[in-house]
Formats: C-alpha cells, sequence, structure tokens
C-alpha cells in the first residue's frame, strides 16, 4: 500500500512540474516560431520591408480526397505595392511531414522557399533546404508551377536529390500544392497588415 502511495506521489508531483515547466515555456516558444516565421516570410520574398496581411487559411482536397491546409501570407512593399504571397504547404516527406515555405511574385514565379518544420534523413532528404535553391542542380526559383513541378525520374525538368526521390517528389509536390492554394485566394493584403521590417 506504501508502495501505491508513494508511485502516486511522484507521478502527480512530477506531472505538477512538467506543467509548470510548459506554462513556462509556452511563450518563449511560440515568440521564436513567429520570428522565425516573420524571417522565412522576408527571406522567401526576397524582401525585407514588407507589409504582411492577416493570414488566410484555403483547404483543399488533394488527389486522394484527404483535405490539406494551406496558409497565405499575402505580401505587399512599403510603397504598398503587391509582392505575391508567402504559402505554408505540408506534404509527407519520407521520415514525415514536411513543412515549406513558399514565395511566389503575383504571376506565380517562385521566389524563394525555406523549410519550416522536417524529419528527413540527414546528409540526405535534409538536402531539400539547398537543392533547389538559385545556382544549385536542383533549381526551382524563378519557375513557375503553373506546369506542376516534377522530377527528371518522372518526365520533369528538376533534379531529384540523389538518394532522395521520395523527399524531392514530397517538396515538389508541396510547391505545387502551395501554387494551387495561392491562385485560389483573392488578394487581400490590406485586412490585418502588419509590417515586418529588420
Amino acid at each position: 500500500m506504501n508502495m501505491v502511495l508513494v508511485l502516486t506521489g511522484v507521478a502527480l508531483v512530477m506531472g505538477a512540474v512538467l506543467a509548470w515547466v510548459n506554462s513556462v515555456t509556452a511563450a518563449p516558444i511560440a515568440q521564436q516560431k513567429e520570428k522565425a516565421l516573420a524571417d522565412g516570410i522576408k527571406a522567401v520574398m526576397v524582401c525585407d520591408d514588407i507589409v504582411v496581411a492577416k493570414p488566410d487559411t484555403v483547404r483543399q482536397n488533394d488527389a486522394k480526397g484527404k483535405e490539406l491546409t494551406y496558409i497565405i501570407y499575402n505580401v505587399r512593399d512599403a510603397q504598398n505595392q503587391d509582392l505575391g504571397a508567402a504559402v505554408e504547404s505540408t506534404t509527407m516527406g519520407f521520415g514525415g511531414n514536411l513543412k515549406v515555405l513558399v514565395g511566389f511574385n503575383p504571376n506565380g514565379d517562385v521566389l524563394g522557399y525555406t523549410l519550416l518544420e522536417h524529419a528527413e534523413t540527414p546528409g540526405l532528404g535534409a538536402k531539400a533546404d539547398q537543392w533547389f535553391q538559385e545556382g544549385q542542380k536542383g533549381n526551382i526559383i524563378g519557375r513557375n508551377p503553373a506546369e506542376p513541378l516534377t522530377v527528371s525520374k518522372d518526365g520533369g525538368q528538376v533534379d531529384a536529390i540523389t538518394a532522395s526521390t521520395i523527399t524531392s517528389r514530397a517538396f515538389l509536390l508541396a510547391v505545387n500544392n502551395a501554387y494551387k492554394a495561392y491562385k485560389a485566394t483573392p488578394v487581400d493584403a490590406q485586412s490585418g497588415a502588419s509590417k515586418l521590417t529588420k
């Protein structure tokens, strides 16, 4: 009986400690995520002094009927000129979710991208953070996904990451889906705009 009481007491104390640690760290973690997102938007839009509208959420079904959610950040410059949008898109990679933030200009050309979250294999699929950047083998910067981007192994024009075709396909699917979501959303960068500067 004493053993049960001791174990119950220890479990309650540990639960209380974990809850306290969670409450103490929740705000700094949220602030860090907001800063990473703000920096990511500036990076993928290739501009430091921007105004970002309150995000739009778009839900679309994929080819298998699964509902996917996209977050779209319409972006304007300091002179209120439309720069396009940064779009969060998530697909299933080789190791788990692959969340990509892609910047598009008003024509739908890819301005830049950054990986917000991934669980890909270090040294292989994790190379996606650089592989598709300008000047690299799989460069997608400046391309327009109106005609979906696909790897060369599937008849497309984009070189897949060596030994990581699954990650490459997942990444390009995320970009293609982000483009579709962007083109399906009306541009309204005035509501809830907040300025992001360096």
